[in-house]
């Protein structure tokens, strides 16, 4: 039973990081943009949701719909002040300016909620499932974020090979000069796109926190960075890559906490994703490109 309760919680952690490197996926395969702000954007989405439920007491599906309005915001913000100047700008530029966004976004949660750790409430509403008589347990953190990056997933699917703004964002992927030839407004897509990558954000730091329930203004920038590596270790650009991507993570990540070492399981994660580029660079599902010259 420890074998199936480590895959259990290596598919729950996996799927935090596929709902996270689903953001990254979108803003890079559109934007061509890495934006590693990201993962502190998770870290103000958990603080918002905490802040609605503690301090003004309202119900968690309230403060997660809260989270996603502020976060989403704050991703169309970030991309207006800080990324649009920079469109035709370096990837060295894009990469400073991300990690500027980062500290200061870092140091803002520092000033407004203090170094103090915080004991987040988790949102999920009923208990632990056992099974085997006991001998099996799945908390209700583990099924509810499993279940929502599928239906994300699905839902993201659809909205991008379906819907008339979906087309238009793939469009601005392939060509943007193209794109705005045939009527398509590139500024509004890319808007678009960090607006959701942001509210994917929130989503993730609430489900994060209610499964390991310790906030404080670092607590994106691990998850940041690992789903980051998901992203491209699946593939980025695809978003069943960033899916597969985060779920192997996870995976990963637990089995060697669990049977090799606590302390060597972050390095035994990156090592996996050199060994996988090495053996494919474009990532499991990621498309070989044939650049122009």
């Amino acid at each position: 039973m420890t074998f199936i309760s480590n895959l259990i919680n290596g598919i729950s952690l996996g799927s935090v990081y596929a709902i996270i490197a689903l953001g990254y996926t979108m803003v890079y395969g559109i934007a061509k943009m890495l934006n590693f702000a990201h993962g502190d954007v998770i870290m103000v989405g958990a603080y918002i949701s905490f802040c609605v439920t503690t301090y003004l007491g309202f119900s968690p599906f309230v403060s997660v719909v809260i989270s996603m309005i502020v976060c989403t915001i704050l991703g169309i913000v970030i991309e207006r002040l800080a990324y649009k100047p920079l469109r035709k700008a370096s990837s060295l530029a894009v990469l400073i300016t991300a990690i500027g966004v980062s500290y200061f976004l870092q140091n803002a949660a520092l000033l407004i909620w203090g170094s103090a750790p915080k004991t987040f409430t988790s949102i999920v509403p009923f208990g632990s499932i056992a099974l085997f008589n006991g001998q099996l347990i799945i908390t209700a953190e583990s099924i509810v974020t499993v279940l929502a990056c599928i239906l994300i997933m699905i839902a993201l699917t659809l909205f991008t090979r379906k819907s008339k703004m979906g087309k238009g964002m793939r469009a601005v992927s392939e060509d943007k000069a193209a794109a705005e030839l045939m009527g398509i407004n590139v500024n509004v897509s890319i808007s678009v796109t960090f607006a959701i990558g942001s509210a994917l954000a929130a989503i993730a730091g609430v489900l994060l926190c209610s499964a390991y329930p310790v906030l404080i203004p670092t607590t994106g920038s691990m998850p940041g960075i690992k789903a980051f590596t998901a992203a491209v270790f699946g593939g980025i650009g695809s978003i069943p890559g960033a899916m597969l991507g985060g779920v192997l993570l996870g995976i990963i990540e637990i089995f060697s906490k669990s049977y090799i070492s606590t302390n060597l399981s972050d390095a035994i994660v990156f090592a996996v994703l050199i060994i996988v580029l090495l053996i494919k660079p474009t990532g499991l599902l990621g498309k070989k490109i044939t650049e122009k010259v």
